[in-house]
């Protein structure tokens, strides 16, 4: 996986067990590295990855950002984080960015023969936010549109203090019949493009596609 800005294109990534993951990113968004075979190469894509997300600015900036990635990378790990990007574009306007993150996290054994209603049932129960469940292309799944706080680190700001953010969420998790889930989410901090990006991830989650080892297509059942 490469730093570029990405046109419409592929991704895919192996979901265990035998099945492979695959979806459609739309045009425009900068991807994370993942791939990197030590910490300095690492360092190396997330400085060039700082160039292209701030053309404008200073180096000191660049790598202060570059850092600020390289930080969330024991968060992604911990999260099964396997995907990240990130888009900006004007809404009205209005200079808007979103995230989009793709994890595969271990389906809790007390799922059952219905891990999508158990998978609803404990959101709901912890009140992330607004619960549903869906049919999509390739098998059953549960929503949840909700909002977090955050923080945006102090070297970013003009005040050179940490500032708190809200981030709206959508966030997709669709159980697979291997004992894992695969969890998409897009944030966003800026209100304003929540239509657009929305609508943006909507096409991303529907257009996930599972595969055996053969390359059959899958869909889970429910």
């Amino acid at each position: 996986m490469t730093t570029d800005t990405v046109e419409e294109a592929l991704r895919s990534l192996g979901g265990g067990d035998g099945i492979e993951v695959r979806w459609i990113m739309p045009e425009g968004f900068l991807e994370l590295p993942f791939e990197a075979d030590d910490l300095d190469e690492l360092a190396g894509q997330l400085v060039e990855l700082a160039k292209q997300a701030l053309p404008g600015a200073d180096e000191e900036v660049q790598v202060q950002y570059a850092a600020m990635c390289a930080a969330h990378y024991d968060e992604f790990i911990e999260a099964g984080v396997q995907y990240a990007g990130f888009v900006t574009t004007e809404v009205d306007g209005v200079r808007c960015t979103a995230t989009v993150n793709v994890s595969l996290l271990d389906l809790d054994e007390r799922a059952g023969a219905n891990p999508v209603g158990f998978i609803a049932t404990t959101m709901r129960h912890l009140e992330l936010g607004e619960i549903g469940e869906v049919q999509l292309p390739c098998g059953p799944a549960v929503t949840c549109v909700g909002s977090r706080s955050s923080h945006i680190d102090g070297s970013l700001t003009q005040s050179g203090r940490d500032e708190p953010i809200w981030t709206s969420f959508i966030q997709v998790q669709i159980p697979l019949n291997n004992g894992t889930v695969l969890l998409l989410e897009m944030g966003t901090p800026t209100a304003e493009g929540w239509d657009v990006f929305s609508a943006m991830f909507a096409g991303i989650v529907k257009s996930v596609r599972l595969f055996d080892n053969d390359g059959a297509p899958l869909v889970m059942p429910g």
